[in-house]
C-alpha cells in the first residue's frame, strides 16, 4: 500500500531472459524412469490431479509419475526457472509473462541458488515480513511451481504468515478481520431488487469489502444507472464502503467520463495474451490506462490508496484452449503476477465458477483454491476468496463450505455475500452472508474497523461486557433501512429469495430446505435431452456438434464448438444477413420453454427490419463459439447462437438462456475492431443478451431486444465493447452540439 504511482515503468522494457529450448527432465523411481519433455510438462505432470490438465493432456498418469515430476521439480532453482520464460504458441514471451518478471531483482538475486525444496522451507520457517520479502523476488511460475510442492497443511499454514491488506474507504484484510463483498445481482438489473438484496446484506454485516454487482446488461447507460444507484444506496444507509459494477474495463472508462461514480475499477484477468486479448477483449495498455486514468480522476483519488479489482480463477485459459500449453495452477499464478503492476485493492479467486472441464470434483475446487490463496498473497495480492461451483459440476455446497472454511482459517481477505448462496443473474454459487457470518463466529474474526463501527451504530452488532463482538438485535433485519411496506415491494421481483428468517448465523430450516429442493430440480435440468416435438413445430435443418454424447459434451466444451465432420462438409455459403443457431448448451429446458415463443418473434422482428435469415439451424449438444463454425461455413453477416445457460438457483430459474450475436467482421470492419482490442487477428465480435426466462427477461421481449441488437450491429458494422463505444460517443457528441 501507499500512494499511487500516477506513472507506471512501461512493460516493453521490462527485462526477460532468451527463451530457451525444451529440455529432457528424468527421473528414476521404484525402478522406473519418468521423463518430462520441458518445463510446462514437468509443471503439469507436478500438480493435483484436475479435470481441466487431464482434458489437455498435461497431467499426471498417475500418483507415482506426479511425485516423480514434484520431485525433480524440488531440487531445480530459482535461477532455472528465470532462465526459461515459458512462452506462447509461437515461441514468443508474452505480455503478461513479461510483467511477471517485474520483480525485486536484490532479493531474487540472493535467492537464485537455492532450489525450489529450500524456498518452500524458507517460506515455512519464516516469519511474515521475511515470507514477504522472499514473495517479492518471485515470478508466477515461481509461485506456481512451490504450490505444486505444497500439501493442505502447508498451503493454510504459509498463506496465513502471508496476510496482505488493501485500503479505500475500508481497511480491508487487517489481521483479526473477515470481510464481503456484497453481490445484489439480479437477471436483468432490477433497481428495487438491488435494493432488497444490499439492505439485506448490510443488515447481515456484508459489504466492507465492496457493493458490487455483476450486471446484466453491458451498456454505459445501464452501467451508468445501477453505479449512481448504489451510490445512492451507500450514501442513504451511511455504510463505509465503496461501489463497484463489473462490467469490462472500456465501458467504465466511459462512464467515468460521462462523470458516473466508479469508486473501484474492475476487470477480469487471464494468464496468457491470447485469452486476455482475444477473449476478455482487454490488454496491458488499456489496464495502464484504466489505473492513471483513475489514480487522477477517479471518485476516491487522493482518498484511497487503492482503487483496482481484478477477478482471476483456474481454468479460463485452457477452456478457451488458449493456455499455450500450460497448467492452469501456473496460468493462474500468471494473472496474479500480472495483476500486482496495478498494486489492486481487492482480487477475487472464483476457481470453481467454470464447470467440469476444469474442476469436476469438491477436491480438485477445494485445493485449487487453497493454491490460488497462497500464491495470490505469496506474489503481494490482498486476495479474497469465492469458493464457487455450478449445478454441471460434481462440486457441491458442503464441498464448497469445506473450502470457505480451510480459506477463512488460511487468511483470506475477504468472500462473497451472494444471498443464500445464489447469484441470479450468473448461475453459479457462492458464498452467503450467513456463511460470512458463520466464519466469523467460528474463527472470532470481525468486519473492517471501519464498518464495525457503524454496524454498532445500528445495532446489527454489539459489544458485550467482554469487548466481543456478537450479532445484535437488527442483526439479518433488512427493514431497518425501509418500513416494512417498502421492503415488501422491493424485493416483489427478487427470484430464489425463499426467506429471510435466521436460525443464528445460519438460515432457518425452512429456507434451507427450500434452496437444496430447488437446487435438485434445477441440477436435473442439466441432463436433460432436447425435444424437437416441443418446439411448436419450428421446421428447423438439424447440425449434429463433435460431442457425440451428454457427457463429452459437459466435459469438453470444444467439442461442442465445431459441427461433426460429415456435416461441415454439407454446409456452404448462403446469401442472408443473419443465421440463427438453437443449442441446447447446458439446459434443454431452456430451449424447450423460451424457443416456442422466441424464435417466431424474433424472425418477424428481424423481417420487418429488412434483414434476411436462413433457415434456423437445431444443434445439440452445443457450445457459444458453435457461432462461428457455422458462421465461417454459412457466412452471414452475423450468427445469433441462442443457447440455453446453465441452471440458476431454483427450478424457474433452470430455463435461463443467453442469445449470443456473433458479428463477423468483414476486411474493413476488422481492421477497426484490431485497432480497438489490440488483437490483430480479431475475427468476430460478441453482444449477449442474457437470462432470457420468465423469471428474467420474458422471451417476447427478449426477441425485441435481439432484433434491435442485430440492427444497431449492422448498421454500426459494431458489435460488443467496439459497438457500447460508437454508441456512447454518437450520444456524447449529440449532447455536445446541443450545447
Amino acid at each position: 500500500m501507499g500512494e499511487p504511482r500516477i506513472e507506471l515503468k512501461p512493460w516493453r522494457q521490462i527485462d526477460v531472459p532468451e527463451p530457451q529450448p525444451d529440455e529432457l527432465y528424468q527421473l528414476s523411481l521404484f525402478d522406473k524412469t519418468y521423463s518430462f519433455r520441458g518445463l510446462k510438462a514437468l509443471l503439469g505432470a507436478a500438480d493435483f490431479d484436475k479435470a481441466g490438465d487431464r482434458n489437455c493432456g498435461l497431467a499426471a498418469k498417475d500418483d507415482v509419475e506426479r511425485e516423480a515430476a514434484r520431485t525433480i521439480l524440488s531440487g531445480l532453482t530459482l535461477q532455472h526457472l528465470y532462465d526459461r520464460p515459458l512462452t506462447d504458441d509461437e515461441g514468443q514471451v508474452d505480455s503478461v509473462m513479461r510483467i511477471n518478471y517485474d520483480i525485486d531483482l536484490a532479493t531474487f538475486a540472493e535467492l537464485a541458488p537455492k532450489t525450489l525444496g529450500e524456498i518452500k522451507n524458507l517460506l515455512l520457517r519464516a516469519k511474515s515480513a521475511e515470507a514477504k520479502r522472499i514473495g517479492g523476488a518471485l515470478t508466477g511460475v515461481m509461485a506456481a511451481a512451490i504450490a505444486k510442492l505444497m500439501d493442505v497443511h502447508e498451503l493454510v499454514y504459509a498463506a496465513k504468515k502471508l496476510k496482505r491488506s488493501g485500503k479505500a474507504r475500508t481497511l480491508v484484510g487487517a489481521p483479526g478481520t473477515l470481510s464481503s463483498r456484497l453481490q445484489p445481482n439480479h437477471p436483468t438489473d432490477d433497481l428495487d431488487a438491488m435494493s432488497a438484496l444490499v439492505y439485506t446484506g448490510l443488515s447481515m454485516g456484508s459489504g466492507d469489502a465492496l457493493l458490487g454487482l455483476n450486471p446484466a446488461i453491458d451498456t454505459v447507460e445501464n452501467i451508468t444507472k445501477a453505479l449512481k444507484h448504489l451510490d445512492k444506496l451507500r450514501r442513504e444507509t451511511g455504510a463505509p464502503t465503496q461501489i463497484c459494477v463489473l462490467s469490462h474495463v472500456k465501458t467504465q472508462l466511459a462512464c467515468l467520463e460521462s462523470g458516473a461514480p466508479v469508486e473501484i475499477m474492475f476487470q477480469s484477468l487471464a494468464g496468457t495474451d491470447r485469452t486476455l486479448i482475444e477473449e476478455f477483449d482487454c490488454t496491458a495498455d488499456v489496464l495502464d490506462q484504466a489505473y492513471t486514468t483513475m489514480a487522477k480522476h477517479g471518485p476516491l483519488a487522493g482518498e484511497a490508496d487503492q482503487f483496482m479489482y481484478f477477478e482471476t480463477g483456474q481454468g479460463s485459459e485452457l477452456t478457451y484452449g488458449k493456455h499455450n500449453d500450460i497448467d492452469m495452477t501456473t496460468t493462474e499464478a500468471l494473472c496474479y503476477g500480472l495483476a500486482r503492476r496495478w498494486d489492486p485493492f481487492m482480487v477475487n479467486n472464483v476457481t470453481g465458477f467454470i464447470g467440469p472441464e476444469t474442476h469436476r470434483s469438491n477436491f480438485e475446487m477445494i485445493v485449487s483454491n487453497l493454491q490460488d490463496h497462497f500464491m495470490g498473497k505469496l506474489l503481494g495480492l490482498p486476495m479474497g476468496m469465492a469458493p464457487c461451483y455450478t449445478l454441471h459440476s460434481e462440486i457441491t455446497m458442503e464441498g464448497q463450505q469445506i473450502a470457505a472454511e480451510l480459506l477463512t482459517a488460511a487468511g483470506a481477505n475477504y468472500f462473497m455475500d451472494v444471498y443464500l448462496s445464489i447469484d441470479r443473474m450468473l448461475a453459479y454459487f457462492d458464498t452467503c452472508g450467513h456463511d460470512d457470518q458463520t466464519m466469523r463466529e467460528v474463527h472470532d474474526l470481525t468486519p473492517a474497523p471501519e464498518f464495525l463501527e457503524w454496524t454498532i451504530s445500528r445495532g446489527i452488532f454489539v459489544r458485550n461486557e467482554d469487548g466481543e463482538i456478537e450479532r445484535g438485535p437488527n442483526w439479518g433485519n433488512p427493514k431497518i433501512f425501509c418500513s416494512e411496506e417498502e421492503f415488501e415491494r422491493l424485493r416483489k421481483n427478487l427470484p430464489a429469495a425463499y426467506g429471510f428468517e435466521s436460525a443464528g448465523p445460519r438460515p432457518s430450516e425452512q429456507v434451507s430446505r427450500a434452496i437444496k429442493a430447488n437446487l435438485a430440480a434445477a441440477r436435473e435440468a442439466i441432463y436433460a435431452e432436447v425435444t424437437p416435438e416441443r418446439l411448436a413445430g419450428i421446421d428447423f435443418r438439424r447440425v449434429k456438434t463433435s460431442a457425440e454424447s451428454k457427457e463429452v459434451h459437459l466435459s469438453h466444451p470444444d467439442r461442442g464448438a465445431k459441427p461433426a465432420d460429415e456435416i461441415l462438409a454439407e454446409l456452404a455459403p448462403e446469401s442472408v444477413d443473419v443465421q440463427i443457431i438453437v443449442s441446447d448448451g447446458l439446459s434443454a429446458e431452456a430451449v424447450h420453454h423460451n424457443i416456442p415463443d422466441l424464435l417466431p418473434a424474433l424472425l418477424d422482428g428481424l423481417k420487418e427490419q429488412s434483414i434476411s435469415a436462413g433457415k434456423p439451424i437445431l444443434a445439440p449438444y452445443g457450445r457459444v463459439k458453435l457461432a462461428e463454425a457455422l458462421g465461417d461455413a454459412l457466412q452471414p453477416k452475423l450468427v445469433i447462437n441462442l443457447i440455453g445457460e446453465r441452471p440458476g438457483g431454483d427450478a424457474l430459474a433452470s430455463r435461463s438462456m443467453s442469445a449470443y450475436i456473433a458479428y463477423r467482421l468483414d476486411d474493413d470492419a476488422k481492421k477497426a475492431a484490431a485497432q480497438f482490442s489490440g488483437n490483430p487477428d480479431v475475427r468476430y465480435e460478441y453482444t449477449v443478451i442474457s437470462n432470457i426466462y420468465a423469471g428474467g427477461l420474458p422471451p417476447s421481449e427478449a426477441a425485441v431486444q435481439i432484433a434491435e441488437r442485430v440492427n444497431q450491429i449492422l448498421t454500426t458494422k459494431a458489435a460488443g465493447n467496439r459497438l457500447e463505444r460508437a454508441i456512447h460517443d454518437r450520444s456524447h457528441n449529440m449532447r455536445a452540439a446541443a450545447l
